[in-house]
Formats: C-alpha cells, sequence, structure tokens
C-alpha cells in the first residue's frame, strides 16, 4: 500500500456520527446527495451512546421508549442501504476553502475535497479525560493507555486501572487472569456502572484476581525514562506506592470544541451560528445542526436536531446544484425515491 492515500472527493462530508449526523446522512440521500461520515469516536453514537447509552429516551416520534444505543442501532439500520462510508477514530483537523469553492478537509488520517460540509458534533469532539500529572503525557502509548483494547495486550504485566466506571470496571474485569496483577484506582469504594458488572468485578475482587486502593493518584515514580510506580493518596493522609508495568487512566471522556474554533466561522459561546432557513454558519457550504449550532429560540433536544438535519439537507442541495429547483417528495409516493431505499412500494 502507498505511504500517501488517495484523496476522497464526495459530495458532502458529515462531521459527527451522533443521532442528528446519521439522520443528516439520510436526508442527504433522500436528494441523491454522497456523504462520507467522519466520527473521533471509534464508533457511532456521539454523546447520545457515550453518555446515556442504556438510558430511556421517551421523546422521539413514534417510539415510545427506547435506549440511547437502540436509537443509533435503529438510524444505522436506516442509513444502510446508502452505503455511506464511516471514518472513525478520526478528528478533522483543517478545513480550508478552495478557489473553486470546494472545501479541503484533512483529517488525522486521511485528506477530502467536498463541495458541503455540515458539522453535527454535539457539543464538540469527545476526548479522553487524561491524567493531570507533570511528564506523564511523555509515556502515553508506551505504558500509559487512555483505551483499553485486548487483554492479551497486558499479559504477564502489572496494570493499574485508574477510574470507577464502566469502562474501568470491564478492564479490570477482562484482565483479572491475564494480567499479572490488576488494581483499581478509585476515589471511593462505590462504583458506576450497571449491577451485574460491579457483581463480576466484586467477585473477581474476592477471589483476589482483582485489588482496589481506594484514593487520589498525586504522581508517579520513573527510572530510565520508565515509568515503576504510581503515587495514590488515601483519605487518612496515606501514600501508597504501587508498582506497573502500565498504567490505563479510563476516567470517562469529555467533549472539546476542538478545530472548529480555527475554521473562521461565526461563534456564540463555542456553538457555530447558523441562520434558520438551512441552516448554514457564515461561511457559505458549511452547515451546522444539532447541539453544535445556536439560533434563537434553540432547542438542545434530538428531535429539534432532526428537524435543523432535514433543512439543512436541501440547503447543501441548492448550494451543490445552484439554479436547479429542488422539488419537495414523498416517501409514501416517489419513485425515485423507493429506488434510492430500495424498497417496492405496497399495493
Amino acid at each position: 500500500m502507498s505511504d500517501k492515500q488517495a484523496t476522497i472527493e464526495t459530495d458532502a462530508i458529515v462531521i459527527g456520527a451522533g443521532p442528528v449526523g446519521l439522520y443528516q446522512v439520510f436526508q442527504l440521500g433522500l436528494l441523491g446527495i454522497k456523504a462520507h461520515l467522519i466520527d473521533a469516536l471509534p464508533q457511532a453514537g456521539g454523546q447520545c451512546v457515550e453518555l446515556y447509552a442504556d438510558k430511556p429516551i421517551y421523546d422521539i416520534p413514534g417510539i415510545p421508549f427506547c435506549t440511547g444505543q437502540e436509537l443509533i442501532d435503529r438510524l444505522q439500520e436506516q442509513i444502510k442501504v446508502l452505503q455511506t462510508p464511516a471514518h472513525f477514530n478520526q478528528e478533522v483537523t483543517l478545513v480550508q476553502k478552495r478557489a473553486d469553492g470546494r472545501f479541503d478537509v484533512q483529517t488525522s488520517q486521511e485528506t477530502f475535497i467536498s463541495k458541503v460540509i455540515i458539522v453535527s458534533a454535539g457539543v464538540g469532539a469527545f476526548k479522553a479525560r487524561k491524567l493531570a500529572l507533570p511528564g506523564i503525557d511523555a509515556h502515553e502509548d508506551t505504558q500509559v493507555f487512555y483505551k483499553f483494547k485486548q487483554a492479551k495486550q497486558f499479559a504477564q504485566q502489572d496494570v493499574v486501572i485508574n477510574g470507577g466506571e464502566t469502562a474501568a470496571l470491564e478492564a479490570a474485569v477482562a484482565l483479572a487472569g491475564t494480567a499479572k496483577s490488576v488494581t483499581l484506582v478509585h476515589r471511593r469504594d462505590v462504583f458506576k456502572a450497571d449491577e451485574s458488572l460491579i457483581q463480576r468485578f466484586q467477585t473477581l475482587c474476592a477471589e483476589g484476581l482483582i485489588k482496589v486502593q481506594v484514593g487520589q493518584v498525586t504522581n508517579f515514580k520513573a527510572s530510565d525514562e520508565k515509568i515503576i510506580s504510581l503515587e495514590v493518596a488515601d483519605f487518612d493522609g496515606q501514600t501508597h506506592h504501587l508498582s506497573l508495568d502500565a498504567l490505563l487512566p479510563l476516567l470517562g471522556i469529555s467533549p472539546k470544541l476542538g478545530p472548529i474554533a480555527d475554521w473562521g466561522i461565526d461563534l456564540e459561546n463555542k456553538q457555530v451560528l447558523v441562520d434558520t432557513e438551512k441552516f448554514q454558519s457564515s461561511t457559505a457550504g458549511i452547515f451546522a445542526v444539532g447541539d453544535i449550532n445556536t439560533y434563537p429560540g434553540k432547542k438542545k433536544l434530538i428531535v429539534c436536531g432532526f428537524h435543523e438535519a432535514t433543512l439543512a439537507a436541501y440547503g447543501c442541495a441548492a448550494h451543490i446544484y445552484p439554479g436547479q429547483v429542488i422539488h419537495l417528495q414523498y416517501t409514501t409516493t416517489s419513485p425515485k425515491l423507493h429506488e434510492i431505499l430500495g424498497v417496492t412500494p405496497q399495493a
């Protein structure tokens, strides 16, 4: 494979694979607009999955009840027929307008040229919360890992996990019996996760396969440019030194506005200012939908984001096909839409 990947040319780029971003792809598809989907997370869902995957949602039209994950699953099923390429684990690092009116878009891995961009990044790109310890960044991806992927990576190692929610407990359970030792550090002995996961974790603790150290991480000790121990202060004022080969700070995620602030579009309180006709930003060809945008009367609801995505799709069509009349069609009766959706209407 060549070191330099070919530039991808497309009609539209949707940045953010949360519920509104997924529905944006669907609305673009109905208008015959080919899109690519980009998200900084390793999978679709955005804050809908990261923050309330298992929590109930009651205000989606026609769906009396579903969880955040179920909603994402349904939206992914809805757009499957469009075969939209998705680029996960990638953050958009550069957006620049070209002389021909299109946009150069650079991610951490790929390069695109797109006619329009629709930002649906929720409250920003989600980033792992990092340890605020001077010098710890130098050990990232060698001994410090903010994502847990496979237990075999840490086979026969002394592993310290910092955190007390689902990701931390799942990693501890997965590593028990594979790692040489597993120690979980949390500020208190109360954990936030599904009850069945907490029970499995506690069973492994009782069996001696996982140790728990209550307290706050305060420092680390290194020798020959390698971390050898972690310093933890408990609430009795005692300091504990935990020997380790690998450290997994799984402290959750937090949203960051990121490079959107450098794109030259008008912002208000870290949100993209848009019109309410086509949800376009101050830069023609860049649109924003969902929680990332703002306008008079804005309501941060998923259902409102769906409305915004619909009007933004028509705004994109007008930009991509200037001078053409964009006809409103209905999925109940339009043969063209039936063909796009791959459905056969009932007789």
